[in-house]
C-alpha cells in the first residue's frame, strides 16, 4: 500500500513532464507536403503544452487537472479551445 500511496504523490509530476512530451509525439503530426512540420502544427503544439502547464498550475484537485489535460490531448484544437473558453476562469 505505501508504493501506490507513493506512486500517487508522485503522479502529477510525471503527468506533468510526460504530457507534453506525448503531445509531441501524437497530436501535433500535421505536415506539409515536403514532410516538415506545418507551421500552424508547431504553434498548436507549444499551446497545447502552454494550457497543459497552466491546467497543471491550478489549485485544482488531481481528478479535475487530469480531465481538462485529457481532453486538451484527445482533441488538441478544439480541447485548448474549450478549455480557454471555460476552464480557465473556473
Amino acid at each position: 500500500m505505501k508504493s501506490l500511496r507513493s506512486f500517487s504523490e508522485r503522479l502529477p509530476l510525471l503527468a506533468t513532464l510526460l504530457l507534453p512530451l506525448l503531445l509531441l509525439a501524437t497530436s501535433c503530426n500535421r505536415f506539409n507536403a515536403n514532410g516538415g512540420l506545418a507551421p500552424w502544427g508547431i504553434l498548436l503544439l507549444i499551446l497545447d503544452i502552454l494550457a497543459i502547464f497552466n491546467v497543471f498550475g491550478k489549485s485544482w484537485d488531481i481528478g479535475k487537472k487530469i480531465i481538462w489535460a485529457a481532453i486538451i490531448f484527445f482533441f488538441p484544437f478544439g480541447g485548448l479551445l474549450i478549455y480557454y473558453i471555460f476552464g480557465r476562469n473556473s
